[in-house]
């Protein structure tokens, strides 16, 4: 009896390890139809494309061409036809590193519940692509096109296709601007700036923009202005087919305001032609009151509480007549809002180039001092009283007088200092800046006898003792 039990239990041992085996030989036999294999398994042309659709997750879009890419959730959505150009491109050479043969058990590449499931069709052959598990070996992706195979791919379409519908809309162009010929502004602010070459209006020949007055901004802060509108972000849009009760919500029936830009552009042709930008923006109307008075509070605070005021707008922007509305960040929308003329204007009192100041006339407690000068430019040597002198301090001092805020309010306090530069200028031989005390932090500079800005008083008195240590020497 027992050896008929030890007969029993051997003979299962046995039949075990048979089992193990055939399973071995099996495993063997399938691992061997791996291969290696650069083919190339679809050829699709995306200009014969008429139909796309894909699901992954909770997500599931399709489009169809009817000669023009169309969302089939809604024919107002605007697509983008050279972002589903990109997700077909792939398809028209789809090579492969690795191909799987007679497959059995689709389950073990992730192919049985796909992670993702393209559909297309071109002219009368329609296509089903599979995206399955990555590879433990190389971490490539399993795909099934329906031929009995399984493929390992390096160039997983999955990187394309995480996509949500937002990312496929056609968004409005935002430009760069090569050659502005006018600003305007309209809405809080309102007035026109022109670009104007060589025009005799400002001592400085950098000076290339003025407003209607004929008064020069900064052209690095007008260019950088037109920089910012260029770099605004449009990747959150608050809907894509705005209704009229949509315009009104999100204030864009009355915008805050309202940016045209007349620009140059070179065509597809490589030929210049003349293009017209119109940039609205606005926060929405129940926001405006209470934002504005958070604003005037803001002023006067720290950059930290500005920007963590700026962070608190909800504001929006909208390309010309584009029925698409954007989310504009509550920074962007600061920076674009200043746009008024003493935002754009230059913030010095004197913003010419020193090597053009070919003599100073000071007056210093009462007394007038002069500093004349030989050669020209870069090469300019400044004297007094015939010696020789370093006016890096003087140049340094002047440079750094710089606008704390306008002002027309005239003069009204003990003179500081007032210096008239002499240019190498035509149109501008002199200009003349005159310094007085206006409070105990502040002085008013008053530039060619009118008043312009507040300066701090610690860089007026620099320059004074800019001054005093040449004269006093």
């Amino acid at each position: 009896m027992k050896r008929y039990k030890r007969i029993i239990a051997l003979l299962a041992v046995l039949a075990v390890a048979c089992v193990a085996t055939f399973a071995v030989s099996r495993y063997e036999a399938h691992k061997e139809e791996i291969q290696n294999s650069d083919e190339v398994i679809l050829e699709i042309d995306p200009d014969a494309v008429t139909a796309l659709s894909w699901s992954y997750d909770d997500t599931s879009l399709s489009f169809h061409k009817d000669e023009t890419w169309q969302y089939d959730g809604d024919a107002a959505f605007p697509v983008d036809a050279d972002k589903i150009a990109g997700l077909l491109d792939q398809f028209s050479q789809f090579g492969v590193s690795f191909i799987i043969e007679n497959v059995e058990d689709y389950a073990q590449y992730g192919l049985d519940d796909p992670t993702c499931t393209i559909d297309l069709t071109a002219g009368d052959t329609s296509y089903t692509i599979k995206l399955g598990d990555f590879s433990q070996m190389d971490e490539e992706r399993y795909v099934d096109i329906g031929d009995g195979n399984v493929y390992l791919v390096s160039d997983d379409p999955m990187d394309k296709f995480e996509v949500e519908l937002s990312d496929l809309i056609d968004d409005d162009e935002l430009p760069d601007f090569e050659q502005v010929s006018h600003i305007t502004f309209a809405g809080a602010q309102s007035y026109t700036v022109t670009r104007e070459e060589d025009s005799g209006k400002s001592y400085s020949a950098e000076d290339v923009y003025f407003n209607q007055d004929g008064q020069p901004l900064d052209t690095a802060r007008v260019n950088s202005y037109l920089s910012n509108i260029s770099s605004l972000s449009t990747d959150e849009y608050v809907t894509y087919n705005a209704t009229d009760e949509e315009l009104e919500q999100y204030g864009m029936n009355d915008p805050e305001l309202t940016v045209t830009v007349d620009y140059s552009r070179e065509n597809e042709d490589g030929e210049t032609v003349s293009d017209t930008f119109v940039l609205n923006i606005a926060r929405a109307p129940g926001d405006r009151a209470t934002l504005e008075t958070a604003d005037s509070d803001d002023a006067d605070s720290s950059d930290s509480t500005a920007s963590d005021a700026a962070d608190s707008i909800e504001a929006y922007l909208r390309v010309g007549e584009s029925q698409i509305i954007y989310k504009l960040d509550g920074a962007d929308f600061t920076a674009l809002m200043e746009a008024s003329y003493d935002d754009l204007r230059h913030q010095e009192v004197f913003w010419g180039d020193f090597a053009d100041v070919t003599q100073l006339d000071i007056e210093l407690e009462g007394t007038t001092h002069t500093i004349t000068s030989t050669g020209s430019g870069e090469d300019r040597v400044y004297s007094y009283n015939d010696a020789e002198i370093d006016l890096s301090g003087i140049q340094t001092a002047v440079e750094s007088l710089t606008a704390d805020s306008f002002t027309t309010e005239a003069a009204s306090g003990q003179e500081e200092i007032a210096l008239t530069l002499h240019l190498d200028n035509e149109d501008f031989p002199t200009v003349t800046i005159r310094l007085t005390r206006y409070d105990g932090s502040l002085c008013l500079a008053e530039v060619d006898g009118e008043s312009v800005c507040l300066v701090s008083r610690s860089a007026a008195m620099n320059l004074v003792e800019a001054v005093q240590a040449i004269v006093l020497n």
